[in-house]
């Protein structure tokens, strides 16, 4: 019954246009997270970009996707290496310290046998690269 009033078309429509909310959510949620985190900028154009944004939506994002786009990715590619970073200094800490010490049980196991040649140099490769 409810199907003979809401044809197929108008669930595409209505599909559509959930998608196209989502989308502009998360563009939205992206430019002020970049506003916030950008460093180069001081808090008054901060300001003005988010009254900018708020005021006049489409046209404020559409600006600030032209003006500070690019500056948007390479912020974000730079956060993610941090991030990287930090997870890699966390996983070398809490699985056996430094890459000195690595080596050093490294070499203890191709001293008593346990690995070949081949392993040992390209586990050496790999905790030294």
């Amino acid at each position: 019954m409810v199907a003979s009033n809401y044809p197929l078309l108008d669930i595409f429509w209505s599909i559509l246009i959930f998608f196209g909310l989502f989308i502009w959510i998360y563009l939205i949620i992206s430019i002020f997270a970049d506003i916030f985190r950008s460093h180069d900028i001081g808090g008054f154009a901060k300001a003005m970009w988010v009254l900018f944004v708020l005021v006049i939506p489409l046209f404020g994002v559409l600006i600030y996707l032209i003006a500070r786009g690019h500056g948007m990715a390479q912020r974000n590619v730079k956060q993610v290496q941090t991030e990287q970073r930090a997870m890699d200094e966390y996983v070398r800490q809490t699985a056996g310290g430094s890459p000195a010490d690595e080596l050093a049980k490294l070499a203890k196991l191709h001293e008593k046998g346990k690995i070949s040649d081949e392993d040992f140099a390209k586990a050496k490769a790999k905790i030294i690269g």
